[in-house]
């Protein structure tokens, strides 16, 4: 079956015509053509039939090339349906407790529905990282109202919004043997352009099983061709392109400049695709391009990479619009924040501006109110007006959607200011910027008074098997129990997940531990429309809820409750390593 779907029809039955008048060998059984391939490493095929020697055996072998003729037609109808499911993904379902049929008894409208809702959330990293794992998996897609290229299209479009280059090379990679989505390695080649790493985009090529007709990437092989020093393939490549019927004089230009055919230096710059702009500095040595704050993203990127962007102290401040599109370029981390509050350093400002900052930036336009902010900032003496400086500079980048022009210089600011002289109405901006700054990677500290802090935590880290945890959890129980007349021990909501969870795992609980916990037990309300869908075994519908629930926030920053449902409805789906996860993230105390 293997080889028949390497041929197509016509060559098949030329072979057997072939085979069957042609080859001067004899038999007297007629021969099993389905398994060829088995018996070539038995022997050869000479050896497998004789000579065909009257007009019987012809009308036998005519016979049996009529039945090989219906065998391909159920082939074509079967093995080479192009509506067949084939599984296109990163992960193996097992990897993640999860299915190869987890989306099957979803409805595709809903699905579309929820991914388009999440897409438009900022989700946090843990909620990237659930939506990640359930996105990449190895699965068939839903029976119904949901398409095989739909199911592909999520996957597609997840990877280029998360721009992780090494992850859509290892999807590339593990989906080789299916057709490469054009569009995902269109993004993966200009990503890697855009930051100068020719290495890197061009090296896909050498991986790729599937040539693919796209024009644009037939291009940017040619050219990786080209830049590699092979540039006989190159012609040999080019030359099929025009055979095909390929126009493109801009290309054709280009081609020939780099292949030494010609001299001409063309000084037109394309801005249609990035490859293109690439080429034109790539064949212009007198190359200058002023970027314009309309300017595609990418092409910023470049220009950055390749070190072709302006310098800031030679920049008109007369020219507004160059001012806002090297902020915007900051935004995007193609310019050093540094190298932006330099620029505000060279706006000259009256005595009267300076004494009245709070007032005066009101009256002036968007990137020189920023400047005087800043320069506010830096004539202040005392920390009050400091972080008052601060706080109305971040309060304008963020009203003109700029706000990550000014992040990292932001924190090195407020980490020079006293901590405890700032102003009561200021620790709360205070406290919010530093907070990224705090390690998320903290060692667990275990508190042995409190259960869901104790070291029955390793077992949730694979550190200890269930029997194990079983004798740890009864021991402390029995404690509680004994001071229970003393001093009475409140079981908190994290105490009930962390318990819960060793009960959905197997964990055996004695009567008596079982009556204290039994109040408390059961009762993390999960939603309806979800507890509908763990009726309905809708894995994935389930886990996309989650993801849109846990939306912005680090699950650290959840409510008890929230938590709370989270794990008992991954408890109820077996999602154990998800869960396992999830509970090392919230329930431990970390210094």
């Amino acid at each position: 079956m293997k080889i028949l779907r390497l041929l197509n029809k016509k060559f098949i039955l030329f072979f057997l015509y072939t085979f069957f008048f042609c080859n001067f060998v004899n038999s007297n059984e007629p021969v099993d053509i389905w398994n060829i391939e088995k018996k070539d490493n038995e022997k050869s095929l000479s050896d497998v039939n004789e000579n065909i020697k009257d007009d019987e055996e012809l009308s036998s072998a005519t016979e049996n090339i009529k039945k090989v003729e219906e065998k391909i037609s159920i082939i074509e109808e079967t093995d080479l349906n192009p509506k067949k499911n084939y599984l296109v993904g990163l992960y193996d379902p097992s990897e993640n407790d999860l299915s190869i049929n987890m989306w099957e008894f979803s409805d595709g409208e809903k699905i579309s529905k929820i991914i388009k809702n999440i897409q438009n959330i900022n989700l946090s990293n843990d909620a990237k990282e659930i939506y990640s794992n359930l996105i990449l998996t190895n699965a068939l897609p839903p029976k119904k109202n949901f398409s095989q290229e739909q199911f592909l299209n999520i996957k597609i479009d997840w990877l280029i919004k998360n721009k992780d280059l090494k992850l859509i090379e290892k999807f590339i990679i593990k989906n080789n043997e299916q057709k490469t989505d054009p569009r995902l390695l269109k993004f993966y080649l200009d990503q890697y352009l855009s930051i100068a790493d020719l290495e890197n985009a061009c090296s896909i090529f050498s991986i790729l099983k599937n040539n693919l007709s796209d024009i644009y990437i037939s291009k940017y092989r040619i050219y990786c061709l080209i830049n590699e020093k092979k540039k006989d393939i190159a012609q040999v490549q080019f030359e099929l392109l025009k055979e095909n019927g390929f126009e493109d004089i801009f290309f054709e230009k280009k081609f020939n400049f780099l292949m030494g055919y010609s001299e001409e230096n063309e000084s037109k710059i394309s801005e249609k695709n990035l490859l293109e702009f690439h080429l034109s500095y790539l064949t212009d040595s007198n190359f200058e391009y002023i970027p314009r704050s309309d300017t595609k993203k990418i092409i910023w990127t470049y220009l950055s990479s390749f070190n072709l962007l302006e310098n800031v102290n030679e920049v008109d401040l007369e020219d507004d619009e160059k001012i806002l599109s090297i902020e915007k370029a900051t935004h995007e981390g193609n310019y050093p924040e540094k190298d932006l509050l330099n620029l505000y350093t060279r706006y000259r400002f009256s005595v009267n501006q300076l004494i009245s900052v709070d007032e005066s930036f009101k009256l002036l336009s968007e990137s020189e109110a920023r400047a005087l902010l800043y320069q506010g900032y830096l004539i202040s003496r005392d920390t009050e007006t400091k972080i008052q400086m601060l706080k109305m500079l971040k309060e304008q980048f963020s009203k003109n959607n700029i706000e990550n022009a000014f992040n990292y210089e932001l924190i090195k600011m407020l980490e020079q200011l006293d901590a405890e002289e700032i102003p009561s109405n200021y620790i709360s901006f205070y406290e919010n910027q530093l907070i990224n700054k705090k390690n998320s990677n903290k060692e667990i500290k275990f508190n042995s008074k409190i259960i869901h802090q104790s070291k029955l935590l390793n077992y949730f880290r694979g550190d200890i098997d269930v029997e194990k945890a079983q004798k740890e959890l009864e021991k402390k129980l029995k404690k509680i129990q004994k001071k229970q007349k003393k001093r009475k021990y409140y079981f908190s909501t994290k105490d009930i997940i962390l318990i819960e969870s060793f009960i959905s795992d197997g964990v055996k609980i004695s009567n008596k531990s079982f009556s204290l916990l039994e109040p408390d037990l059961n009762k993390s309300n999960i939603p309806t429309d979800i507890e509908v869908m763990i009726n309905d075994g809708e894995i994935a519908m389930i886990l996309l809820r989650l993801v849109e629930i846990i939306g912005e926030d680090d699950l650290k920053n959840l409510g008890s409750e929230t938590l709370y449902f989270i794990i008992s409805t991954l408890n109820k789906l077996n999602i154990d390593k998800i869960r396992n996860n999830i509970i090392l993230k919230v329930l431990p105390l970390k210094v």
